[in-house]
């Protein structure tokens, strides 16, 4: 069981939600205008955005808690999140990947530490007193996490280490098949592999064709990486300093004016300046002590639309509909989403997708799913936009 979190450790807990993309695998659901992370997929009147948010509302407060997206979705975010203000959605003028994403985050923090101990400048905060200690979680803001309550428990056990050790921390999955869509861990030590138990991290894998896919599933040594990360400030200022200068210095530039009014005229003009990098390739396959905690709590990043018909009820010819009226005639395994209201009559179809959005309707073979954000880019390209 898990320490629980007094009142002052709690007030250092901060929660990072990156919340920037298209969802582009998801067209034509998610669209520009409207991407994934604001839709309601399974009908329960809240977005993945919003079951996001009030999941960490126990162990971070609501002041601390921080949406990092693209400039275009700040209204949509504060319409979704009335209890935020606006200083708590950080707006990205361009798209840099997860790396300049979590810089920009994280010298905003520590603007806010700073500030709470009375110093102008980031530039003169002692980042090994203890007065400047804050905890991050950092999480994808379309993620479904089924067990709600092993979650929290979890990242208790995160908090905790992470509040004692400058480890830089992620969540690893256990593989239920080999899935080329995901991230992979390899462990650094083949005892110790229980629930919640915080191991070595031997190395990163980004997304492996299916045939290494499957040799990392059968091996046993690696975890799925669910991109739920957690550590404290003075450890992941010094990884951006160590692994990426080039993004920590330009961060520096701001020392004075991070948290502050002025902070946005700064991101507007140093932002786009940064390196597109993820954190993954970035920071965490360079870093000396990165750590892993092995978790279950019913996880899914929701990125295809096979994700969704996993997750989703099946009837007695494993045939899913998300939305919409469907009825189907000797057909199995299909995904099926329409407007509401509408009705769509399947006969004859095999493992596909059909999808319907507004102007857009996409048929497709799910084991080709991987292929629909190429699909999107062809389509923006072609009809310039009329469609995505």
């Amino acid at each position: 069981m898990a320490k629980p979190i007094d009142k002052l450790a709690r007030e250092r807990n901060f929660c990072v939600i990156m919340a920037g993309g298209v969802g582009s695998r998801f067209w034509p659901e998610s669209r520009n205008s409207r991407p994934k992370q604001f839709l309601d997929f399974f009908g329960t009147g809240q977005s993945l955005l919003q079951m996001t948010v009030n999941r960490f509302r126990d162990l971070v407060p609501i002041e601390n808690i921080l949406i990092v997206t693209n400039v275009l979705y700040k209204d949509l975010m504060l319409e979704q999140l009335p209890e935020l203000k606006p200083e708590q959605i950080l707006c990205e003028p361009a798209r840099r990947n997860t790396a300049p994403c979590v810089a920009y985050a994280i010298s905003h923090i520590s603007g806010i530490m700073g500030r709470r101990m009375g110093i102008k400048s980031i530039a003169d905060v002692d980042w090994n007193d203890d007065a400047s200690h804050a905890n991050i979680i950092v999480a994808p803001s379309d993620h479904l996490i089924l067990r709600e309550d092993k979650f929290i428990e979890t990242l208790k056990v995160g908090l905790h280490h992470i509040s004692e050790h400058d480890s830089l921390l992620t969540l690893g999955m256990r593989p239920t098949r080999p899935e080329t869509g995901y991230g992979y861990i390899q462990l650094d030590c083949a005892e110790g592999k229980k629930e919640n138990a915080v191991l070595p991290v031997k190395t990163f894998t980004e997304k492996p064709n299916l045939d290494l896919a499957k040799v990392f599933f059968e091996s046993g040594e690696f975890l799925w990486n669910s991109g739920i990360f957690l550590w404290n400030l003075r450890a992941i200022r010094k990884a951006f300093r160590t692994h990426q200068p080039t993004i920590a210095d330009v961060f520096k530039e701001g020392d004075e004016v991070m948290s502050t009014p002025a902070e946005e005229a700064f991101i507007q003009e140093k932002f786009p300046t940064c390196p597109s990098i993820s954190l993954d390739y970035g920071i965490l396959e360079k870093a000396a002590d990165v750590r892993v905690i092995y978790a279950d709590f019913g996880w899914s990043d929701l990125g295809t639309w096979g994700s969704l018909y996993d997750l989703g009820k099946k009837d007695e010819n494993k045939n899913v509909a998300l939305h919409g009226n469907t009825l189907f005639y000797e057909s199995n395994g299909n995904v099926v989403t329409l407007p509401e209201g509408n009705l769509a009559v399947i006969e004859g179809m095999q493992e596909m997708i059909v999808a319907q959005n507004g102007n857009v309707l996409l048929i497709c073979r799910k084991e080709n799913e991987q292929s629909i954000r190429q699909i999107v880019a062809e389509v923006e390209n072609k009809f310039n936009g009329k469609y995505t």
